[in-house]
């Protein structure tokens, strides 16, 4: 650790020099040169780490320039004490709401998208008025060495570190006291997390996942569902918190759905996908899992399409599989890699009632249906977001809260929400000394009739 310790990042708050909104512009400032001078090098370290397609590597840059663009044009406002209707018996007297900032944060990266979720909870924390310590994974070596680097050069050490370690470090480092802990990545570790932060009784936000359905219902343009589904499984191999982890297709489109989901990998990733420089590699900690359940698959004579694998460059093809119920063991937890159970339903009554026993997802996304299907939908599920007619682009929008719910996460960001998850909403009421009637202090002489049809 460096010798800044977590108390003197604190302190930089508690001094209140994090309170003004030129402290927290000039901040922003920081990440905006930092993105626009080292674009290749940040490109570059995503290349090295997950082999991610440059187009899919500029997308984490790009969602950073959007989250700071929203914070930028929106900090004013945000900071801005909200005022609160004052009860006549009150007056006179003003009441509102101020956002204070916590103190030094802990953000936790995780390895799949390893450069845009370590810094984009930091422009949350940042605008809110926080200093911050930085815990990128080590599972991305060469994208947390950049961070490290990057952060060094750009940032004064008592406003934002970056300290780097394995998951024995990361638990040593959550035995400190923090004043937020922001966590994404997995629920097994998330648990660890919470665990950790309630010695303290610290807020958390953590960011996880879920095992995201995909219903296919009548009424869906079959050729842009499948290209849809295909760049959302296919998007970083699948490793996306908001991938689409199986599909619920109405018997009917079944097959036709298959057949165009086929040609699109095809069309998307050539006649050998798993050596497609557009498929980025299987994290080593996923790869043989996923192997495993391809394997299985395989023994089971369930793979519809795909199942060829590249050992040498941790690459697979993306994969269609037959599943027969929901229970099925392939889908009894989060794939997270470029494998895509399908599943027949009769309608979608049947297909939300199987999302229902399900835990809580991250997304549900619906292809087809009309306005009152949609409904059904958002009336019968509980999830942290929905989306329909297209797959993770919800992620993209930084005025949209994101966040999940139950097993798939606590708490949001990205926008006003990310600011709020960062800042301690504080209560502030202010009266006058000038007019003060003798009925609230005792010995009390009013009658309480006359209170409650005063306060009423």
């Amino acid at each position: 650790m460096d010798e800044f310790t977590i108390d003197d990042l604190r302190n930089t708050v508690l001094e209140g020099y994090t309170r003004s909104e030129a402290w927290r512009r000039i901040q922003l400032s920081r990440i905006k040169h930092l993105l626009e001078k080292n674009e290749a090098q940040i490109i570059k370290a995503l290349a090295e780490d997950l082999q991610k397609p440059a187009t899919e590597a500029f997308f984490e840059i790009l969602a950073l320039k959007q989250e700071l663009k929203v914070a930028n044009n929106n900090l004013r406002n945000w900071m801005h004490p909200r005022k609160v209707k004052v009860p006549l018996w009150l007056q006179p007297g003003t009441a509102t709401v101020e956002p204070e900032p916590l103190g030094c944060v802990l953000i936790i990266g995780p390895w799949n998208y390893p450069f845009m979720l370590t810094l984009q909870p930091l422009i949350s924390a940042l605008a809110a008025g926080n200093t911050a310590i930085l815990k990128p994974s080590e599972f991305a070596p060469f994208t947390s060495e950049l961070i490290a680097t990057l952060i060094q050069n750009f940032f004064p050490k008592d406003i934002v570190q970056v300290w780097q370690g394995d998951s024995d470090f990361a638990a040593s480092l959550l035995e400190n006291q923090f004043d937020h802990i922001f966590f994404t990545g997995g629920s097994k570790i998330a648990k660890k997390v919470m665990r950790s932060a309630a010695s303290y009784l610290t807020p958390v936000t953590l960011e996880l996942g879920g095992k995201n359905p995909a219903l296919v219902i009548k009424g869906a343009n079959l050729d842009i569902t499948a290209k849809r589904i295909v760049w959302g499984k296919g998007l970083n191999s699948g490793q996306t918190c908001l991938a689409p982890n199986h599909l619920l297709v109405q018997e009917e489109l079944n097959d036709n759905l298959i057949s165009k989901l086929k040609s699109t990998i095809k069309n998307s990733y050539g006649e050998i996908p798993e050596e497609s420089a557009d498929l980025a590699k299987v994290n080593i900690r996923q790869f043989e899992k996923v192997v495993n359940l391809i394997k299985k698959a395989r023994d089971e004579n369930k793979i519809i399409f795909g199942g060829s694998i590249n050992y040498s460059g941790q690459k697979i093809c993306p994969t269609l599989i037959k599943i027969d119920n929901i229970n099925d063991p392939l889908i009894s937890e989060e794939i997270f890699g470029p494998v895509l159970p399908i599943l027949t339903i009769k309608n979608l009554k049947s297909g939300l009632d199987m999302i229902k026993k399900e835990a809580k997802p991250l997304a549900i996304y619906m292809f087809g249906g009309d306005k009152e299907d949609q409904q059904k939908v958002l009336d019968s599920t509980s999830s942290g977001g929905v989306c329909f007619n297209d797959v993770i682009i919800q992620a993209g929008i930084p005025e949209l809260p994101f966040g999940g719910v139950g097993l798939s996460g606590t708490g949001s960001y990205h926008g006003k929400a990310g600011f709020e998850a960062f800042s301690h909403l504080k209560s502030v009421v202010k009266r006058p000394f000038w007019l003060d009637i003798n009925f609230r202090y005792p010995p009390y002489k009013v009658d309480i009739s006359f209170i409650n049809k005063l306060i009423s």
